[in-house]
């Protein structure tokens, strides 16, 4: 498994100016057409989402007090909560509301033809099935990955791919506080 946190990682901003990402893991590295795709966004102002044709998104606020995607004709004011992942497709034309101001998000991006994601919110041993890649924030608490895997605190985590040795190894919460979100990445074909 492979250890990061986000509060050291570089951050990008966007073209349109209204946020800047921070780069998990992107597989394959360098590739321009990705499999998939692990990020934490910082929205700054609102206005509209990026699109990314033939992608499925989840989006899951890790801080602040939301944001509203909206997608005229498709859903209205769908809300993300702390914690709750929100899956949708990246062909939508979407627009971001933030109705207190600026948020963090967890954003989980799939090559729909490649890949699936689940992502949802956990506060028992994870154990990632083997073949699967994934991807796991800690939101709160303690967590160890493996038996001698570095303790893991909010805002950091740890992702594999899926020819790693993730699966006999998993993620473990050590205190009784402990939630985190695991993103399941499974290739198709």
């Amino acid at each position: 498994m492979h250890h990061f946190d986000v509060e050291t990682l570089t951050p990008g901003r966007w073209r349109n100016g209204g946020g800047a990402t921070r780069e998990i893991i992107s597989r394959p590295v360098g590739a321009e057409d990705f499999g998939w795709r692990a990020s934490v966004a910082d929205i700054d102002r609102e206005g509209p989402f990026s699109t990314f044709a033939g992608v499925d998104r989840t989006l899951t606020l890790l801080a602040g007090d939301g944001v509203l995607l909206t997608s005229p004709g498709v859903f209205e004011r769908l809300p993300a909560r702390t914690g709750e992942p929100v899956p949708f497709s990246g062909d939508l034309a979407l627009s971001a509301e933030l109705p207190g101001g600026g948020c963090r998000v967890l954003n989980i991006m799939v090559r729909r033809a490649h890949w699936t994601a689940r992502v949802e919110r956990v506060a028992v041993r994870v154990a990632p099935p083997r073949g699967h890649a994934g991807v796991f924030y800690v939101l709160r608490g303690r967590w160890q990955p493996g038996e001698n895997g570095p303790v893991l605190a909010s805002g950091q985590g740890v992702w594999w791919d899926e020819d790693d040795s993730a699966p006999g190894e998993g993620v473990t919460p050590l205190s009784p506080d402990a939630v985190a979100l695991w993103a399941d990445l499974t290739p198709l074909g």
